[in-house]
């Protein structure tokens, strides 16, 4: 399933995501109400310098964005944004179809 997943991701038009890049898209969409660098680089177990790049790029691809957390302004936290929710949505699909493809029919 993962590998007809990666093979949908590939083949999809637009700009490839590293799998860093995607572990943080993934963990931002999980959970939508803002993550901040420190807690995806904790979440994900990797820097806070390789999570600031992942975001940056992930920015530049409009696929998340960074806005002041209301509750801590020296704090930052990221969001998925449209074209992110359509991507997952799009990776929910290809891996339910290799799912459904796979179950055994009754």
């Amino acid at each position: 399933m993962l590998c007809h997943a990666f093979i949908g991701l590939v083949q999809r038009s637009g700009p490839d995501l590293t799998t860093r890049q995607l572990g943080v898209l993934l963990t931002c969409a999980l959970d939508d109400r803002g993550n901040t660098v420190r807690g995806l680089a904790a979440a994900l177990n990797i820097s806070k310098p390789a999570i600031t790049r992942a975001v940056d790029r992930l920015s530049e691809l409009e696929l998340v964005r960074r806005a002041p957390d209301p509750s801590d302004r020296r704090s930052v936290l990221v969001y998925t944004m449209p074209p992110g929710r359509a991507f997952m949505v799009y990776l929910r699909r290809l891996l339910s179809e290799k799912f459904l493809k796979n179950e055994p029919s009754g």
